[in-house]
């Protein structure tokens, strides 16, 4: 089953009016990115990526005929790097939306995107209904000090043990 990540812009109120900018990016190989990988780049609208793609493909190529590789060669290491484009089209993807302020909301399994959509909603829909607590955690530390009140035995900290060791350590003065 395919898994999609779920993006959505920072903003200071996610609410239910959100929803309309919210995205849903596809896990695994792109086919079309591999074909096509301008036309699939541009489609997609990842233009620092695909500048980055078309100064990659002309110094790979110039490079590989300057230095008298044959045509062979060029066309596979070609197809090579098309094959990665097409891999790792949903992380370049991913990078651009991060590089736009998006955040990550969530990663959803599901047979296609309509279904990861529906998932999705169901799931924050749900989050959105539950009355929250709206008092903040309070990190109370360490447990609070403790004093000498003579007569009060649970006023004194236990004493630390003298000869023994914790742990998975010997003995002291055992042989090893």
């Amino acid at each position: 089953m395919p898994v999609y990540t779920v993006h959505a812009p920072v903003t200071d109120n996610a609410d239910f009016r959100a929803t309309d900018r919210v995205t849903f990016v596809r896990d695994g190989f792109h086919a079309w990115a591999a074909l096509f990988g301008v036309v699939w780049l541009a489609w997609h609208r990842l233009w620092l990526a695909l500048v980055g793609w078309i100064v990659l493909m002309i110094v790979v190529d110039v490079g590989m005929v300057r230095l008298g590789v044959g045509v062979p060669a060029v066309f596979l290491v070609d197809a090579l790097l098309a094959l990665l484009l097409g891999f790792e089209a949903a992380s370049v993807e991913r990078w651009t939306l991060s590089r736009r302020n998006w955040r990550q909301l969530d990663i959803v399994v599901a047979d296609d995107e309509e279904a990861a959509e529906r998932r999705f909603f169901d799931r924050w829909t749900a989050k959105q209904r539950v009355p929250s607590n709206d008092q903040p955690a309070v990190d109370r530390g360490a447990p609070p000090p403790t004093r000498d009140i003579p007569g009060q035995a649970f006023s004194r900290p236990p004493p630390l043990p003298q000869d023994e060791i914790i742990g998975l350590f010997p003995e002291p003065g055992a042989s090893r």
